[in-house]
């Protein structure tokens, strides 16, 4: 059995060498809200792309639940995707969608904070041996579901009344899962698509084929930009002193691309907004370049819950526990990235 996974990592591997170049055009190139120009400055777009941290199928990390699989090639590709969308979002928290990324160059301790979130060890709150656990939530009481507030813990002491409701604006995290067609894409949908990759709110898209996702970032004419989970890498540890040797976990090619109508219909947008102002803005841009433009439209956007619909009940976030013999942070440090956001998947 080893032997067979081992050579079908390989194939994966030599699958995934394989990078395009992008074309010579004087069409832009849109990642993630930015608008880059291929011949004015292409050296610029492959910096802002290689900045994005890029996780992958891993190998010969510590068996998930102790005797599970020690590596998630050919099923982690959906977990790796996700971990890249939620990733960004927590780059542009820490350090600011402007940040860049240099090859041997001195990061920030935000920066290995960050990357020590998503390290394939069951301590580490956002690995791939966690969301085995974050995905599943405890019934809730009946006290809490027939309640009107969103009950979370606070690592960073924040201010808080007794419900646990936090006052002012917290940074959010926003998934729109949508289905754009029956088995293809409705053209109809391609234009406002794109669009979504223009606002400065932008985390990207989730989607891919049938049984491949991958992390769209972005688009150039009507092909999408995305980066591939589908190569198998070892398992990479913090050093002593927390950094991380981090060259695997960015992309320095150019990324792959596909046609959008080779997309999936089933796919699920991802936007950041730090401040209420950024929310507002990205409600005036939907309002403008999707909503108004559109005679069929992605999703809807309103003032209040609509009536006919079911009473919202917010989600209790499920307890994360970690072993202390594992431990190379405080539980409350682990924690204090998650808890800085407030994730709304509608």
């Amino acid at each position: 059995m080893e032997s067979v996974l081992s050579r079908y990592e390989n194939q994966i591997t030599l699958l995934s060498d394989y990078l395009e170049e992008f074309p010579e055009t004087d069409e832009p190139v849109w990642i993630l809200g930015r608008q880059h120009h291929l011949k004015a400055d292409k050296s610029k777009l492959l910096l802002d792309i290689s900045a994005r941290l890029w996780f992958t199928y891993r190998r010969k990390f510590s068996p998930i639940g102790g005797t599970g699989p020690s590596s998630d090639a050919g099923w982690g590709c959906m977990l790796r995707c996700g971990q890249m969308m939620l990733a960004q979002a927590l780059i542009c928290r820490h350090l600011g969608r402007d940040w860049q990324w240099e090859k041997h160059k001195k990061q920030p301790e935000e920066y290995h904070r960050i990357l020590r979130c998503f390290l394939d060890r069951k301590d580490c709150c956002y690995s791939i041996h966690q969301m085995e656990k974050m995905c599943w939530c405890p019934p809730q009481s009946s006290s809490a579901a027939h309640g009107s507030t969103h009950l979370h813990r606070s690592a960073l002491g924040r201010n808080k009344n007794t419900v646990g409701f936090c006052a002012g604006w917290k940074p959010l995290l926003l998934i729109i899962p949508l289905r754009l067609g029956i088995n293809h894409i409705n053209p109809v949908y391609i234009d406002a698509f794109k669009e979504c990759f223009k606002m400065p709110q932008s985390l990207g898209a989730l989607g891919g084929k049938p049984n491949n996702a991958y992390y769209f970032i972005g688009f150039l004419g009507n092909e999408l930009i995305y980066l591939d989970p589908h190569t198998t890498q070892s398992f990479v540890d913090s050093e002593e002193n927390g950094t991380v040797d981090d060259q695997s976990f960015h992309c320095q090619q150019a990324p792959h691309r596909m046609k959008i109508m080779n997309l999936d219909p089933s796919v699920a947008l991802g936007f950041f907004c730090k401040e209420e102002c950024d929310f507002d803005n990205w409600c005036s841009l939907v309002q403008k370049e999707i909503l108004k433009q559109q005679s069929l439209r992605m999703f809807e956007l309103v003032q209040k819950h609509p009536p006919h619909w079911p009473p919202f009940i917010p989600p209790t976030k499920p307890e994360v526990t970690t072993t202390g013999a594992e431990l190379i942070e405080s539980t409350d440090k682990l924690f204090e990235l998650e808890e800085e956001f407030e994730i709304l998947s509608v």
